[in-house]
């Protein structure tokens, strides 16, 4: 198992945690990273894209001169998407990008952005994350003590008032629970900062699901 220093918001080391191997020491899947990436992007897409067709542009349904005769062209409508400000023929409509992916692509893509951020050196665990205030200045204060903190991704086990209230005006700061981390998220923060009690119980419950580990011959 992994044993990741616990550090405390001056960034000074005060204790160890040992995580487990299949979670934050598994093989990095490229492949899987990307198709939860794109997952999480199409479900997060409005979808509300829409043109006018011939029966919805402004315009008179009018012929507008008989069909033969008169040496033009044959027409019936200046809505006819050859005119201009006619209707757009085969132009997007709503629709809904969203589409399921296997649960256990999401965990394995899961697994593998943990274990490649820890790998990397930017995924930082800490005793706790509990303010006395809710002022956004101390706050700022102490995650300035961490390095690459330009887009900050806080984990935290459970509801922090405090934290939330401090960290909501700060730029590149984002807070998720523990049971709501993605992929998107850990791969999209150059410095992550994990509760000591988030990423214990994030361990324990991807551990679950992981694969059994292949026997060597």
């Amino acid at each position: 198992m992994p044993t990741v220093d616990v550090v405390d918001l001056n960034n000074q080391k005060i204790g160890e945690v040992e995580l487990a191997d299949s979670v934050f020491g598994a093989e990095v899947n490229e492949a899987l990273l990307y198709e939860s990436v794109r997952h999480y992007l199409a479900g997060k897409r409005a979808g509300t894209h829409k043109v006018k067709t011939r029966h919805e542009v402004a315009g008179s349904g009018k012929k507008l001169w008989k069909q033969k005769g008169t040496g033009r062209a044959r027409m019936g409508s200046v809505r006819s998407p050859l005119w201009r400000h006619g209707g757009t023929v085969h132009g997007p409509v709503p629709r809904d990008y969203s589409y399921s992916l296997p649960r256990k692509m999401q965990l394995g893509a899961l697994r593998s952005a943990l274990s490649a951020q820890l790998r990397d050196g930017n995924l930082t665990v800490v005793s706790a994350l509990q303010l006395t205030d809710h002022k956004t200045k101390n706050f700022a204060k102490s995650i300035g003590k961490f390095d690459g903190s330009k887009k900050l991704l806080l984990v935290e086990a459970s509801e922090n008032r405090n934290l939330e209230l401090s960290a909501r005006n700060i730029e590149g700061v984002e807070i998720v629970r523990s049971h709501e981390v993605h992929p998107y998220h850990l791969l999209g923060a150059t410095r992550i900062l994990f509760t000591k009690d988030a990423a214990v119980k994030l361990s324990e419950s991807l551990a679950k699901s992981a694969p059994a580990p292949k026997e060597s011959n």
